[in-house]
């Protein structure tokens, strides 16, 4: 016990949290009285997963998109194409967010990368300042549900390291992410639309020429989707090599044919994006070993009977998920949260009979908004930082914002088909 109160001081004095699991995994093992070379196993059998390579090279990519053009491409192409309509930069602004995160995996860059772009137009458009604030802080998030998002791979990964009876598939979870964020999208529009009511906003006809501008422009960005989910569903190649094909695609278009990114800048971004990656493999590593000491120790299964013994319903169990997972969101970023958490809930959530896909879809959404839930919400203070409001001001902003998604994320909760639907087609 006392040693355990240790760690959680170490973890709170700022020690990173990888050694921290591993602290704790390791005495966990020693107080077992077993050989503590099972760490290393446990990292050498992560290294031997073929999924994994995927996580650096989308990585990768996702940095290359962001240092180059293919923002300010991105939002001229969805301005030409969904400007025309009520509310039309607004959800502009929520398509743009939603595939750049969805390719770069982190919902804070989508507000530095985009925000500078789209807040202003927002206000230029005569959009009120509390939502233009709100929408743009939101939208960073939005498209972590959406293919091929780091955190659904790592969900992915982890799940598959458990030796479930039922084999999590990460295509699976790419599927089942769809409907959900399509919804959250849909119903983020809806609520655009409705508050652009009498917003006369410029250039606000459809344009044939700006539109066949905006894609020429784009041409090289356009396919992307394509490469990932037609290459993978269409049974072409693995996540891995969709993976491979992706960055090298970025790589050329990037660095060869746009040239918005020199050789000299490559090996700083290069850098950067694997540091991500190793603090990301690092915590997985060690959380695996920590993982497979719970189960040696069978400490899921007592989890289970406790919580069992307090809660019948399957119903009761969702609720306090939800409410756990959202405070969770708040206090820890998600790929932490998905190595850390993921292994513990995993098993007493299949006690319940919930699907693991869905319980995945379930995870990642409630990570989502916790990202913008006061008064911790990581995202909240990006958006308070990068345009220069109080973060009293953004709370109250993102308030309607929260409402839509939190009933989104209960509606995802407490029906499976949504997410399952495609999947088991």
């Amino acid at each position: 016990m006392i040693s355990m109160i240790l760690l959680a001081l170490l973890a709170l004095a700022g020690a990173p949290l990888f050694a921290v699991i591993a602290a704790s995994a390791m005495y966990g093992f020693a107080a077992e009285e077993v050989d503590l070379q099972v760490i290393g196993i446990e990292i050498y059998r992560l290294a031997e997963t073929p999924v994994l390579l995927a996580i650096p090279l989308f990585t990768f990519a996702g940095y290359l998109l962001g240092e180059s053009g293919a923002p300010a491409r991105l939002v001229r192409l969805t301005q030409a194409l969904l400007g025309w309509l009520s509310g039309g930069l607004a959800i502009v602004s929520l398509v743009a967010c939603a595939l750049f995160t969805a390719f770069t995996g982190a919902s804070g860059v989508t507000i530095v990368a985009l925000g500078a772009l789209l807040y202003p137009a927002l206000r230029e458009a005569r959009y009120p300042e509390n939502f233009s604030l709100g929408l743009i802080t939101t939208s960073g998030s939005l498209g972590l549900l959406f293919a091929p998002a780091l955190p659904l791979i790592l969900y992915g990964v982890v799940a598959q390291q458990m030796n479930l009876d039922q084999a999590v598939r990460i295509d699976d979870l790419f599927a089942a992410g769809l409907l959900p964020g399509l919804l959250m999208v849909t119903l983020l529009g809806a609520y655009s639309m409705w508050r652009a009511r009498g917003i006369v906003e410029t250039n606000k006809e459809f344009s044939w020429s700006e539109a066949c501008g905006a894609v020429r422009e784009a041409a090289w960005e356009i396919p992307l989707p394509v490469v990932v989910l037609g290459g993978i569903y269409g049974g072409y190649f693995a996540l891995s090599e969709a993976a491979a094909v992706t960055s090298l695609y970025v790589l050329i278009v990037t660095v060869v044919i746009r040239r918005e990114i020199s050789l000299a800048e490559l090996p700083g971004i290069m850098r950067e994006s694997m540091v991500l990656v190793g603090a990301i493999l690092i915590i997985l590593g060690v959380s695996l070993a920590s993982t497979n000491y719970l189960i040696d120790t069978e400490v899921p299964t007592r989890l289970f009977d406790a919580v069992r013994s307090q809660i019948d319903s399957k119903l009761t169990f969702l609720i306090l998920l939800n409410v756990f997972l959202l405070a969770l969101g708040m206090i820890l970023d998600i790929f932490s949260a998905l190595v850390i958490i993921v292994p513990i809930i995993l098993p007493i959530a299949i006690g319940y009979g919930i699907d693991p896909v869905h319980l995945g879809i379930i995870f990642l959404a409630n990570m989502q908004i916790g990202y913008i839930t006061p008064p911790v919400g990581m995202n909240l203070f990006i958006a308070s930082y990068r345009f220069e409001r109080p973060v009293l001001e953004v709370y109250r902003a993102t308030v309607p914002f929260f409402v839509i998604l939190l009933a989104t994320v209960l509606l995802i909760t407490y029906w499976p088909a949504l997410s399952l639907y495609l999947v088991n087609r």
